[in-house]
Order: structure tokens, then sequence, then C-alpha cells
């Protein structure tokens, strides 16, 4: 290949070679490897093959560290000696190569004698010749409009008609300016600063500071003493006026210094920053509840005391009609009251403490379920229409017997003479002591709840087949309340801090529900069904819309102590709670039928009236089922009518 200063010098764009210059010697080709990464030998003895095929071997030791730091201290060449990879060999470079290497670095050509600036030569152009270079007669379609363009144009005028095509908006140049601090106060100096607070000023100087004080301006002696007695902050003024004959002969202030200091320590302290008070009305924070007067009818006032009971009154329950009141005492009695007159019709010695009473709320059924002891006894009152309790009592003994005995987890036991006398009718005996018993709004099934901790705690019972089942197979927790759901075969179970809500028809867990409270004492359902209440010992009342979440949607706490029970009325939109404080809370409580307004809950009246006894208050609470009076038992031994 000739060098480049050898090329021809009329060449438009004359290409730079790095080819070494002749003087340079070959490159060493006894390796015959060709151009491979030479690493592929490190682990051979040899390094190549030369042209007569036989193996280069590297040279017979490699250079440690040592070798190479003494070889830099004493070869004076060390600095132009590299190693040649495909050899092994080392080679020191010549001046002319070191040359080379220095112009490349300083990106010049690699020939000397190259000059890159060289005068160009047009040679195309600078010669006026004779014959033209190509003389080809033009196209027809230079000169005959584009058909093609013509159909693109088309287009794009009918896109634009039609306003899929918009034209460019023209751009706005004028520069975008705006002021800062247009909106801000003009006469303020630091108005951008809106935490800006001024310096306090100074108080201009008085008659007492001048050279030449009116006389009553200076103190007496008297005065004197008692200004250098007191403390310096009590002091009016923080100097003793004085009084000069002329300005000539006032001298320097001695507190000058101290002064100054005082008050660049209180610019310094001062707050710089305005502290923005969120002024709030007391009265916006409490919510917009109406007021009671328009929430009527409710119970207000105390109308009836059923006295007779000589313990404490544990439970009640009002016949459907709302004629007739049971009530259950530790006295070992059930009463039957009349609910108008507070008399007592009847009174049944059952032997033991009675913990439930229910009254069936069939209209067309008069029975009464008592929970006493072990057993839960269903009782004929025989009160109020003779037709109707006669039926009642035909209703029973019209059972037959299954032919094949049923393995059941209780045993149905017909009243002996002596107990159908008293009103007696079935004993349903049970294995452990009964706490609790609940009809289904039907009036067929009840509900009997034992004072247990295995899966028998929870029983449901067929009071026309005398047939009684578990639907449980395994224990929750301690279970406290059972309930019929009024409309739907729901089933609700309230452990010591959940209430679950199981579906009978599909036997399956429905919903569980979270209290917030540490142990459940009552429960109460919504005749409308969507709406729970429950009542704690923690003296906490929640509020479940059970279409809206698991957790309560209000928790009330307007009792001083635990609540021993909750109810609701069957017709007007009211649910009272009972305390061990002796008082019975009534609450409005409205439902409303769009479902996206949330329940009204409004405490409306405290019924006072029970006495303490033994610590604990109310007992129980239940409603009238047709009139807005509340019935309350306590432990007082009396039950009251709030009407």
């Amino acid at each position: 290949t000739p060098c480049p200063a050898e090329s021809t010098t009329t060449s438009p764009a004359p290409t730079p070679s790095l080819t070494p210059p002749p003087s340079c010697p070959l490159q060493d080709i006894r390796n015959t490897v060709g151009n491979i990464p030479m690493e592929w030998y490190q682990d051979f003895p040899h390094i190549g093959y030369n042209l007569d095929g036989k193996k280069i071997y590297k040279p017979i030791r490699n250079k440690d560290e040592l070798d190479m730091f003494l070889e830099k201290m004493e070869n004076p060449d060390y600095w132009r000696t590299v190693q040649d990879k495909m050899t092994g060999a080392d080679i020191k470079l010549t001046d002319e190569q070191v040359d080379l290497v220095h112009r490349l670095q300083r990106g010049q050509f690699g020939d000397v004698h190259f000059d890159p600036y060289e005068p160009a030569i047009d040679f195309f152009t600078h010669e006026v010749m004779i014959h033209p270079v190509t003389n080809r007669p033009a196209d027809k379609r230079s000169f005959i409009p584009s058909l093609i363009e013509k159909e693109k144009v088309s287009k794009l005028v009918h896109a634009i008609k039609m306003g899929w095509i918009k034209p460019r908006k023209p751009k706005d140049d004028t520069p975008t300016y705006y002021d800062l601090w247009a909106h801000e106060d003009p006469n303020s100096i630091l108005g951008r600063h809106k935490m800006h607070v001024p310096a306090p000023k100074m108080k201009l100087p008085g008659h007492e500071e001048s050279y030449n004080p009116p006389p009553e301006y200076l103190l007496s002696e008297e005065e004197k003493l008692a200004w250098e007695q007191q403390e310096p902050a009590e002091r009016k003024l923080n100097f003793i006026p004085q009084q000069h004959g002329c300005l000539r002969a006032v001298p320097a202030y001695p507190r000058f210094i101290h002064e100054r200091f005082e008050r660049c320590l209180d610019l310094y302290l001062c707050p710089r920053q305005r502290k923005m008070r969120v002024n709030v009305d007391p009265e916006d924070l409490i919510p917009k509840l109406p007021k009671p007067r328009d929430l009527q009818p409710f119970p207000t006032t105390q109308a009836l005391i059923y006295r007779g009971h000589t313990s404490l009154v544990r439970c009640l329950s009002v016949s459907p009609s709302g004629q007739w009141l049971v009530s259950g005492s530790d006295d070992c009695t059930v009463r039957f009251w009349e609910v108008s007159t507070a008399r007592c019709m009847k009174t049944l010695e059952v032997g033991g403490v009675v913990k439930s009473v229910a009254w069936n709320p069939n209209p067309t059924i008069c029975l009464v379920a008592i929970c006493v002891e072990q057993s839960v006894l269903l009782v004929n009152p025989c009160l109020g229409d003779k037709l109707l309790y006669g039926a009642t009592d035909q209703l029973l003994e019209s059972y037959v017997a299954p032919e094949e005995e049923r393995v059941q987890p209780v045993r149905w036991v017909t009243a002996t003479a002596e107990e159908h006398g008293k009103g007696i009718r079935l004993v349903i005996q049970h294995s452990k002591a009964v706490k609790q018993v609940t009809w289904h709004g039907k009036g067929d099934y009840l509900a009997s709840v034992v004072s247990d901790n295995s899966n028998m705690q929870v029983l449901i019972h067929q009071s026309s087949k005398r047939w009684s089942q578990n639907p449980f197979r395994k224990s929750k927790g301690l279970v406290q309340r059972v309930l019929f759901h009024p409309v739907r075969p729901y089933f609700f179970v309230a452990t010591q801090r959940y209430v679950r809500v199981y579906n009978l028809l599909k036997q399956e867990l429905t919903k569980k529900l979270m209290t917030n409270c540490k142990w459940v004492s009552s429960m109460a359902v919504h005749p409308g069904g969507d709406n729970i209440i429950c009542g704690s010992y923690d003296s906490k009342l929640a509020w479940f819309d059970l279409d809206l979440s698991t957790r309560p949607y209000q928790l009330l706490r307007h009792h001083k102590k635990a609540l021993r029970g909750v109810a609701f009325h069957k017709h007007y939109p009211l649910f009272a709670s009972a305390s061990d404080d002796g008082t019975v809370i009534v609450c409005h409580g409205m439902v409303y039928n769009d479902l996206l307004q949330n329940p009204l809950l409004v405490p409306v009246k405290v019924l006072k009236g029970h006495v303490t006894t033994l610590d604990l208050g109310v007992l129980d609470v239940i409603f009238h089922p047709t009139q807005p009076w509340v019935f309350s038992s306590g432990a007082d031994g009396t039950v009251r009518l709030y009407t």
C-alpha cells in the first residue's frame, strides 16, 4: 500500500492511513494462530504454532510482581518495552514508533509528511467543456401535473372540511409575565410575608425623661427610698428623674448600653410567627340532634309499681296482647300481673331461682317458658280468654309420641297432676343449669342456653313435636344470649366478645360481629331485622347496622355501670337499656327505609326510681307490645311501669 504522501494531490477527500511508515519494522509473523483471543492459550505451555507447524513455547518463567518492580527500577528502557502477546516476548519500541504513538495520542495523522490542509481543486467544474456530461431529454412526467399528488391533496382538503384535521394554532409569542405580589396589601412593607410580625415599637419618652422635668415628676426622699426597696420588675419607672440646669450639664446616660442590650434581647426573643388559632364554637362540636319533645311519644313518668316479690326480680316478659306481665325472681316464684292495675293475678312456686321467662309471641297460644335450675317449664297461666288457653291445652294434648324413641340431648317430661294444677304442662330437663330461653316469632320453636362450655350450650326445641336438637358441632366460646331473627331464618348467638349470625336454612355462619366490648350481657334485635343492639358489663351499648359493617355503627356510653338488659319496641322507634346504676335510658332509634340514610340515635329520657341493692340496679327491661310504655325489674324486688 503506498503511503498517503505518494497519493495524487487531486483526491477530493483524503483518507488518512494508520499503517506504520516504511521505516517501521515488519510485524512478527512467526505465530500463525491468527486473530484470536490469546487467553485461550493461558493454560497451555505453548502460545501458538510457527510456519512449520511446530509449537512456539512461552518463556520459561513468568515474571511476578517483584521481578516487574526490579525491572522497572533497573531497566532504563522499561517505559518503551511492550509485550507481544503472540509470542510472549518483550519488544523494545524504536524512536519512530514512540513518535507515532505520541502523534496518534494527540489526534494527529500517522504520517509525518501528510498535509491535511492542501488546497482542494474542484476538478469537475473549473474547466468549461464543450460537450455536456449528460444530454437526456426531459421526462414527460416532469411537465404534467401528478395524479397521485392531486388525489392526496383532495383527501386532505376533504379532511379539513370535515374537521378531522385542524390547522395549527398560531403561536402566541408574547411572554407570560405575572405579578407575584399583585394580591398583596400595597401598604404593608413586608406584605408578601404573611406570617411577619412587625417589631414592637418602643414607648416614646415622656416628661419624666426630660433633662428639666416639671417639679411634680421629681421624686421626694421617701419616694426615692421606696423606689430603691422595690423589685426592678415592680417599679413604674426604671430610672429616677433628675433635673439639670441646661442641656450642656446633662452627663452621659449610665444605663445606655444596658437598655440597648435589653432592647436587642426583646427583638431577638419576640415571637416572629403569627399563631393561627382556630376559633371553634363549642356548640359546633356537639352533633346536631333533634329536640326530645319532637320525638314523642316515649315513656317519661313512673306510672305503676308491681310489688310482691321478696328478692331481686331477674326477668320480665309481656303477653302478645299487652294485658299480662310475667316476672321471675330469686324468691323462687313466678308472678303473673295485670298490666293496667298492677294486681298480682297468680303466683307460681317453682322451687328454684328463676333465670329467664319468655311469653310465647304467637297471640293464638297462651304459653310461658320459664328457666328454673336445670329445667325449662312450659306453663299455661290460664289468664284472659278461656277459649284461647283451652285451645293451647288441646294443642299440647294432641301430641302423639313417635313409634321409636329418638335420641335427644334433653328429656321431655309431661307434668304430674299436682304440677298440672299449678299450670305447668311440660318440663324440658337439661343436663346443666339453664340461663336463658327465647321463642321463635311463630311460637313453635324455642331456644335455650345452658351454663356449660361444651358444644351443648345452645339447644333448639320444637314444642309441638317435643323434639330437641343441638345445632352446633363445636363450642365457639361462652354463649351469653341467643335470639331468633324476627323475619328471616337467622339465629343470633352472642358470646363474650362476638355476635355470630347463622343461617338456619343453609346451616352456615353468615356474619361475625365484633362488639368492641369486654363482656356482652344482653342483646335485642330491631323488629325490621337489620339492626341489633348489644349491652355489655363494661357499660357500653353497641348498635350494629348489619348491612353496613361487622363493627358497631355507634357505641353509646350513657350508663355509669354495667348494662343488664336492652330492648327494642315492636312498633315505635324506641330502644331502652337497663343498668346497675339504677336507671333505664330510653333512646329514639329511627331506622330509615332509605338505605343511604344512617340510623338516627338520640337519647331522650333517663328513667329513675329503682333503688340500688347489693350493687345491683335494674336487671331487665322490656317494652309494652303496643303502647310506648316500658317495664323494668330491679334488685329492690319491684317491677315498675313507665308511661
